[in-house]
């Protein structure tokens, strides 16, 4: 791996300029307290979910009830500075002590000598830990995090609006149409470069749904004929003007929640969050009706700041996550989304949410949403790609200038 902060463009700067002091006071461990407890910060985004984030909270509590020596606190970074935010913290030398990331940033933060190396910290022959998104986990056979949460996407839709989701692509839009009236819109998605992980996150389903992919291990291939389709096809729908064009995800997550968006993809972990926005709301899931089963995963590790003081202490916490009923406590908090290791989902859970096993079953044909053979790269080529991807929608260039201006761009970053 390679201590490269210098390419990777990780800037440096104070604590004051990084974490929002209202929401993360402090910079890393505080130590000891000077009563023997030795104080640590948790920086994650789903802090802040309006349905998860208490249930976090109180999870958390529970592993502070049960220790004497260490106690950690939440800190809730809004998701579409989050990345960035504590990248610049951590390439300062400062930051959380723990951080649940999401792949592209967890790539380039271990890339850059930015994580601490798990394997003397947990034993993962211990836990029967999920092989298929552990996998990434680790970097030329150094354990640099633990899965936090992996999700996969979906299509998530109002029952009421739609009785039966669509199964193709043709479908979708022509229901997407059809329900766009009025205050109503028949989808949503991320589209402007302010929210610029999320839009990744929502192109990436269709690139690869279409049958494309970024790379193919050894070279970018953003501009392929299979991408062009994927993502004409994403601007087929901002064109139709079907989506409430310049909302934010907050924003269109809170339509769908009243029943004023009929169809969104997004990852299992927006269950417990649309429950918590309305509990009544009758919504299903289904497999993306894309020609290809293919679609991303949030995969989010959690991992320890090499530059934390109480990393020992960190350990005792992801330890203390890895035991078998907090692992299942956190499933619950996190509705359809995995954790680190093999759960049984209840028969009580599966009563209350029938399509579980629906997300259950895309887990093979699910991708965390970094570009192959250039994962510590992924930030600074999906800022390309959105940029581009962007001016293509609002009418600035058209898709396919824009996405062989994005394969020039993209292509001199990583050589």
């Amino acid at each position: 791996m390679g201590n490269k902060r210098a390419h990777f463009g990780i800037a440096r700067a104070t604590c004051a300029l990084g974490l929002v002091a209202t929401l993360l006071t402090g910079c890393g461990s505080d130590g000891d307290s000077g009563d023997g407890v030795t104080k640590l910060t948790f920086a994650a985004s789903t802090f802040g979910d309006p349905g998860r984030g208490p249930l976090l909270t109180k999870w958390l509590d529970e592993f502070n009830q049960s220790q004497t020596k260490v106690q950690v606190s939440a800190a809730a970074v809004p998701y579409p500075t989050f990345g960035q935010t504590v990248l610049t913290q951590m390439g300062s030398g400062k930051g959380p002590d723990l951080i649940r990331f999401d792949m592209p940033e967890f790539e380039a933060a271990s890339d850059a000598g930015l994580v601490a190396p798990l394997d003397k910290v947990i034993d993962a022959s211990k836990y029967d830990l999920l092989k298929q998104p552990d996998q990434f986990m680790v970097h030329d056979g150094v354990r640099h995090g633990v899965i936090f949460e992996a999700s996969n996407y979906a299509m998530f839709y109002n029952a009421d609006l739609i009785p039966t989701p669509p199964t193709t692509y043709e479908q979708f839009t022509s229901t997407a149409k059809s329900l766009t009236k009025g205050d109503v819109f028949g989808l949503a998605f991320r589209q402007t470069e302010a929210e610029e992980a999320g839009v990744w996150q929502d192109i990436f389903n269709y690139v690869y749904g279409f049958g494309g992919a970024w790379s193919d291990g050894k070279n970018l291939t953003i501009n392929s004929p299979e991408n062009l389709k994927g993502l004409q096809a994403f601007k087929d729908l901002y064109d139709a003007n079907v989506i409430p064009r310049g909302a934010d995800a907050a924003t269109f997550r809170r339509m769908f929640a009243e029943g004023k968006v009929g169809m969104e993809l997004n990852n299992g972990g927006y269950v417990t969050a649309t429950r918590g926005q309305n509990a009544k709301l009758n919504f299903n899931v289904a497999p993306i009706p894309f020609p290809v089963r293919k679609q991303g995963a949030i995969l989010a590790p959690i991992v320890i700041n090499e530059a934390s003081e109480g990393k020992e202490e960190a350990g005792t916490f992801i330890k203390w996550a890895l035991e078998p009923q907090n692992q299942v406590k956190l499933q619950e908090i996190l509705g359809a989304s995995s954790v680190a290791t093999a759960t049984q989902r209840s028969a009580e859970a599966l009563k209350a949410t029938a399509f579980l096993p629906v997300f259950d079953g895309l887990t093979e044909t699910s991708l965390p949403q970094i570009v192959l053979g250039f994962e510590a790269k992924t930030p600074d080529i999906r800022k390309v790609v959105v940029q581009n991807v962007v001016a293509a929608l609002q009418g600035k260039a058209d898709l396919k200038s824009a996405l062989d201006r994005a394969q020039q761009q993209a292509t001199e970053l990583v050589r």
